[in-house]
């Protein structure tokens, strides 16, 4: 009964157009009611205590680094690396993607800050090259989802203080299957650009290449601080979040100056605006999560899946069919917050390392902004390159069949994730 006033009340406040945070919040009422517990205070110290949280601080200087990325060169330089390098290849501006999204991926760990950027700098030249403009959109949107996987992650912060996990080692565990994403869509995109025949662009001379790599050789040291101190211990993921933040305006205000102090002003507002919505959304998550847990959901739950939990197998196969089916109607950071602390803990009881049910759930969810009618990072392409949605749906069904496969390579054998973890520790 209680896991049904769940369900019923968050599909129906959002049916209703509800914005998620205020259907958590009246979920959280509705099992106070249920449970013959309404208290005022209560609920507002819990939304309080949702985002007073030390780790939760890396949210808000990772999505400054990536708004300082983007506006302060850094970000383009990376692109204009990998096209010195790739670019020449048959349809090389796609592989010019692939590895910019890789690379963007272990700076900024926000997948619609990444694929804006890619968005706008790539399209109009594959659109000029005459590319297919469904594949290419695909392409980048496929390319954008690499970010939460890999470290720094974002998604990765807000699961591992919502369920306790380490930080460290979700974002640890995120660099292999991250590097499987790239290779399978390298193997996609060749597949494409021969059957499209696709333009090869000049080959660039290697005094240009050092060049380029010279300029961009600043951007480049981001992911090795930011990798190599929590690899080494130097500091902790919210430390290399504002570290991150700090080095990237460092170089874009005075290496390569090119942030004024109005743009800085604007970079701050933009930044601050998604940081109190990322926020509002974790306070509200954490006073469901408090009703959820004196509800006992979890083991209710548990009663309901308890044949699966003998089969761990099995089990992240109906979990991953189940969050797809989430991940098409809401975004990755409302999924996590609400289904989280209440899959989390059944995985435990089935014997799931828990850092690795931690990544197969971010990673299913990131399929989810690839999947229509939600699709947050299609929506972000269609609206960058200014195209239908329908073709950038077409377009992205290569890459999001390829994926599949990669989630169930790392399903059938999760030790594609965990032994690159117990050799890192």
């Amino acid at each position: 009964m209680t896991i049904v006033l769940f369900l019923l009340v968050l599909f129906a406040a959002m049916t209703v157009g509800v914005p998620i945070a205020f259907a958590l919040m009246l979920t959280a009422l509705a099992l106070m009611v249920q449970l013959d517990f309404f208290d005022a205070q209560l609920l507002a110290q819990n939304v309080q205590a949702g985002f007073d949280s030390f780790p939760l601080l890396a949210v808000p200087f990772f999505i400054l680094a990536g708004e300082l990325m983007n506006a302060g060169g850094l970000s383009r330089r990376i692109i204009d690396l990998a096209r010195a390098f790739v670019g020449h290849i048959p349809g090389g501006l796609g592989y010019v993607a692939i590895a910019a999204s890789l690379l963007l991926a272990s700076m900024s760990g926000s997948a619609i800050a990444d694929t804006a950027a890619l968005a706008t700098l790539l399209l109009p030249m594959m659109r000029e090259q005459r590319y297919p403009e469904g594949s290419s959109a695909g392409l980048i949107a496929s390319g954008g989802i690499i970010a939460p996987i890999v470290p720094p992650s974002m998604p990765m912060v807000i699961y591992g203080v919502t369920t306790n996990t380490s930080i460290s080692k979700l974002f640890l565990a995120g660099i292999v299957p991250g590097v499987i994403m790239a290779t399978a869509l390298v193997l996609v995109w060749r597949r494409i650009a021969g059957r499209e025949h696709l333009p090869v662009a000049e080959k660039t001379d290697w005094p240009h290449r050092r060049q380029v790599l010279a300029s961009s050789v600043w951007a480049l040291f981001m992911p090795v601080i930011i990798i190599g101190g929590l690899r080494l211990g130097l500091f902790t993921p919210t430390e290399a979040a504002v570290v991150a933040a700090v080095y990237a305006m460092l170089i874009a205000v005075f290496v390569y100056r090119e942030l004024s102090l109005g743009r800085l002003y604007r970079v701050f507002v933009d930044a601050a605006r998604t940081t109190g919505v990322v926020m509002f959304l974790c306070g509200a998550a954490t006073a469901a999560s408090y009703m959820i847990t004196l509800a006992d959901l979890p083991n209710q739950l548990a009663g309901v899946m308890g044949p699966l939990l003998h089969n761990p197998m099995l089990f992240m196969a109906v979990v991953a069919v189940f969050l797809l089916a989430v991940g098409m109607v809401m975004d990755l950071t409302p999924t996590i917050l609400i289904l989280a602390p209440v899959l989390a803990p059944l995985a435990a009881k089935a014997g799931i390392d828990p850092v690795y049910f931690g990544l197969i759930f971010i990673f299913v969810g990131c399929l989810g902004l690839l999947t229509p009618p939600v699709g947050t990072v299609l929506n972000v392409v269609a609206g960058v390159g200014g195209l239908r949605m329908a073709p950038v749906i077409r377009g992205v069904m290569p890459f999001l069949l390829v994926y599949a496969a990669v989630l169930a390579l790392l399903i059938v054998f999760p030790a594609i994730v965990i032994q690159p973890l117990k050799w890192m520790f």
